[in-house]
């Protein structure tokens, strides 16, 4: 129980930071001796209360983006229904063998993201245009982005928040620490979504217990996490993102 807690904690406050906690959390209780999937489902439940925290951490940065999200949550409630959809009736193995490809593209988006969002904006500036407004190609994309990443969420939750922030970085022309808010907010969406899923549809596959543990500690955590990770330098957070990811891919093909 101390240590199912002390990875909630972590992941609740990594979740807040970067994203992807569940690398912390799931592997943690596969080694417990949880099946891959009653982890996978009582996990979901119990971080949904520290994407609570860390939302409400970041919902300063959350302001003047309203007009995005309004096209970006339905896209990942859908993407989620989807994803838990999937989880309920597809093998594990399916999206499991193509999480450390898709992880490995998201830390390249986020190392490159600046460079990319300095070429859009000299680019926008010769067209004679705003480098602020985003196109509505651009949007598109944005919105297709982030339903996939919601379907993969639904499905497996661990580092959806880097990928967000990969494709958000390269689409968009919004600070890391804005960026970061948007994903705490999209995420929770996703998890609350394959949450309610699980609990409705395979309850008996949950462990409530897990889930409080995670719950109360990943709560905390987010806090925390969001308290601190708002004071960081956009160079610090993107290191960071980087780090986390670079070690989840690890255990992720070490677990393979």
């Amino acid at each position: 129980m101390i240590l199912i807690a002390l990875a909630g904690f972590a992941a609740g406050a990594i979740n807040a930071l970067v994203g992807s906690g569940t690398l912390v959390t799931f592997p943690t209780l596969v080694a417990l001796g949880y099946p891959p999937v009653t982890a996978t489902m009582s996990n979901a439940v119990g971080l949904v209360a520290g994407s609570v925290s860390g939302t409400w951490g970041y919902r300063a940065e959350l302001s003047g983006q309203w007009d995005r999200l309004r096209w970006q949550i339905p896209a990942s409630l859908a993407g989620a229904v989807v994803g838990a959809f999937l989880l309920l009736h597809l093998p594990e193995k399916v999206f499991a063998d193509i999480v450390p490809v898709l992880l490995i593209l998201a830390l390249v988006l986020v190392v490159v993201g600046p460079r990319i969002q300095t070429w859009t904006a000299k680019r926008a500036e010769a067209q004679g245009r705003s480098a602020e407004h985003t196109t509505a190609a651009r949007m598109a994309v944005l919105v297709l982005g982030t339903f996939a990443v919601g379907v993969y969420g639904g499905y497996f939750t661990a580092a959806q928040g880097i990928l967000l922030v990969g494709v958000m970085g390269v689409l968009l022309p919004e600070s890391v620490q804005r960026m970061n808010a948007a994903k705490n907010l999209l995420t929770l969406v996703v998890n609350f979504v394959a949450a309610l899923a699980y609990s409705i549809v395979a309850e008996g596959r949950i462990s409530w217990l897990v889930a409080a543990l995670i719950g109360a500690s990943s709560l905390v955590g987010g806090i925390i996490g969001a308290r601190y990770g708002r004071r960081l330098s956009p160079k610090a957070l993107r290191g960071t993102i980087v780090v986390v990811g670079l070690i989840g891919l690890y255990r992720l093909l070490a677990v393979a």
